[in-house]
């Protein structure tokens, strides 16, 4: 069976088994398989790696709950709860890159880790959420980012 199948067969059987005490093997192989070719920041980006122009070709996900997102998102958001992100996975597009956070980036991991298992490599998280995406300048991160860069040492 190759890796791919067998980590999609791993990652089904994880979502839909109930929790247990003992440990499955295909699963733990399929989870340790995929994370021995996973390269480190592969899933994961900073606001300010994104131009301002670029957020218009990203596929952005607000990965909170329904309450969080309507008082507030970053704007083009589509509101998808971490925990449905693989329920409703058909609806992210794989021809261009999928953003997603939540207040500072660990549930939205937890849905990351679950979709680029399932062989969504487009998809990665917002490091630091929208939190850290607002105190970063929003959709300026980039721009603030590269003007601090070339200002000289000790201005």
């Amino acid at each position: 069976m190759n890796k791919l199948l067998m980590v999609l067969f791993a990652s089904l059987v994880v979502l839909v088994a109930p929790a247990r005490a003992e440990e499955n093997p295909a699963v733990v192989d399929a989870l340790s398989g995929y994370m021995d070719f996973a390269e480190y920041g592969s899933s994961l980006i900073w606001p300010e790696q994104i131009p301002a122009e670029d957020w218009k070709k990203v596929f952005i996900v607000d990965a909170r709950d329904a309450a969080q997102y309507a008082k507030e998102h970053i704007p083009g958001a589509v509101n998808i709860d971490w925990r449905q992100a693989v329920a409703r996975r058909a609806e992210l597009p794989k021809d261009r890159m999928v953003v997603v956070y939540c207040n500072s980036g660990s549930l939205s991991a937890q849905a990351v880790f679950a979709l680029r298992l399932l062989g969504y490599d487009n998809v990665k998280v917002l490091q630091d959420g929208i939190e850290g995406w607002k105190a970063k300048g929003g959709f300026d991160a980039h721009a603030r980012a590269s003007a601090n860069s070339n200002k000289p040492a000790g201005h």
